[in-house]
């Protein structure tokens, strides 16, 4: 029962947060496009955090960024083809929310940053590795802030789980999977995810959770992509090298001491045997020289999750002891944090504090960014689907 009211209490403060009382001088965030992920990733996040304000939305279309921006409470909106730009241009906003299709995260990052804007940029940070080294070059040469999106990597759970790998309890990792798939019929044929020039594609979606949290866990980049097999787009839009697109990707990757990782992503995850609908998918399991770790919900761990570890135990290690831990708040002394914070709560409080000048309990360094996009590059290149299209957009000054 008190399991039951726990995951009751966190799922509605999640959904309705407590409202901060806001500091004098708060961040002040832009978001650029009316995204339907923007309210779950920064702007009920937003609400109980005193130093941030959704300030500014900024939309092609002047009624839906007016429309968003009143069911939200947020106090400027612009819209129009020039919107992206005035809300850049806008000097009372600190720092900007890049949720945009993939192909064009480097043409408005490098814009936001132009202006000196701190940047919370969604993943994949850009279509290309290169594109995504030199937007860090470039933010640190403006000065300012800017993270790639991957919230998980906030949680305490998620915390917790590598704390136990690093403790040397279970051994060195023998072998990885990790999956996110979610089934057919959530996404029309026409969902931008299916467009190649925009950076689409399920290892560029779904597949950059799977690429990072494999090296995350294993603090490594692999050696080589053994293997890839992609699911090729069937359906029909009017974009072009639809042949070029993966609605699902498995591959293999060796990693260094022999590891082996394997990633499976699919957006559009077939029935089994052609008639079982599945269920969404998301699990991490690891097996190691001294047990094993199944790491269930992974990426949204504040609604339920469990992490399993199993240790070998008796002559030669053929008995288990198992227990099960759940962690919805930080261990350590000092860190911030509630039982019904999101990963994208979590996300933010970092952000600001980075903005702040303060150390983030928990962050993602720009090398993590650059290798994740590196590898999945490869991965493209092994699936024999090529790498996407890198942007045409240049800043003048370049």
């Amino acid at each position: 029962m008190a399991s039951a009211v726990g995951l009751l209490k966190r799922c509605y403060l999640a959904q309705y947060p407590p409202k901060a009382t806001k500091a004098s001088d708060p961040i002040r965030l832009g978001i650029l496009g009316a995204a339907a992920i923007a309210p779950v990733a920064v702007i009920k996040p937003a609400v109980s955090h005193s130093e941030v304000v959704v300030y500014a939305v900024a939309a092609r279309d002047m009624s839906r960024a007016q429309a968003f921006a009143k069911t939200h409470g947020i106090e400027k909106a612009y819209g129009g083809p020039n919107a992206y730009q005035e809300l850049l241009d806008d000097p009372q906003v600190d720092a900007v929310y890049n949720p945009l299709p993939n192909g064009l995260h480097y043409e408005w990052t490098m814009k936001a940053l132009a202006a000196r804007k701190h940047v919370l940029l969604e993943k994949p940070a850009a279509d290309t590795a290169a594109e995504v080294r030199e937007m860090f070059e470039f933010a640190k040469r403006q000065g300012v802030v800017l993270l790639e999106a991957f919230h998980y990597r906030f949680h305490p759970a998620v915390v917790r789980a590598k704390a136990i790998l690093d403790s040397g309890e279970l051994g060195a990792v023998k072998s990885l999977d990790v999956k996110m798939r979610i089934p057919q019929g959530f996404m029309p044929d026409n969902d931008i995810r299916f467009i190649h020039s925009l950076g689409g594609g399920a290892m560029m979606d779904m597949g950059c959770y799977t690429m990072n949290t494999l090296r995350y866990f294993t603090s490594s980049d692999p050696t080589s992509v053994l293997d890839a097999k992609p699911d090729i787009f069937k359906g029909k839009n009017d974009s072009e090298h639809t042949d070029l697109i993966d609605t699902g990707m498995e591959a293999t990757l060796a990693f260094p001491n022999d590891a082996i990782g394997t990633l499976t992503c699919h957006l559009r995850a077939p029935p089994k045997f052609r008639v079982i609908p599945i269920w969404p998918e998301m699990r991490l399991n690891m097996v190691c020289e001294n047990g094993e770790l199944d790491f269930f919900n992974h990426i949204m761990p504040v609604i339920y999750h469990s992490i399993k570890v199993s240790t070998k135990t008796g002559k030669e290690g053929k008995g288990r002891k198992t227990r099960v831990e759940k962690v919805y708040r930080p261990l350590q002394d000092g860190q911030k944090g509630e039982d019904w914070w999101t990963t994208y709560r979590y996300q933010l409080e970092a952000f600001v504090d980075k903005i702040k000048g303060r150390e983030p309990d928990v962050w993602l360094t720009e090398e993590d960014s650059i290798s994740n996009l590196e590898w999945i590059e490869k991965v493209y290149e092994k699936s024999g689907l090529g790498l996407r299209p890198a942007s045409s957009f240049k800043l003048p000054s370049q």
